[in-house]
């Protein structure tokens, strides 16, 4: 189980409609709140949906 914060960017498994499979996490507990990248729309997944779903973190570039 990997420990996932607020501002992290995660590609997620499926696209988005948009096109984007990039989504921000812009809230972390029971539940998780992400918000596309390309659109800004947000979705709210379960825990255990969002674990299944997020493929990998993508590392910030400083």
């Amino acid at each position: 189980m990997a420990d996932y914060e607020v501002g992290q960017i995660v590609e997620m498994k499926k696209t988005h409609p948009c096109g984007s499979s990039r989504w921000e996490i812009i809230r972390v507990g029971m539940d998780f709140r992400i918000r596309c990248i390309k659109c800004s729309r947000s979705i709210m997944l379960s825990r255990v949906k969002f674990e299944k779903s997020a493929r990998r973190v993508i590392p910030r570039e400083e």
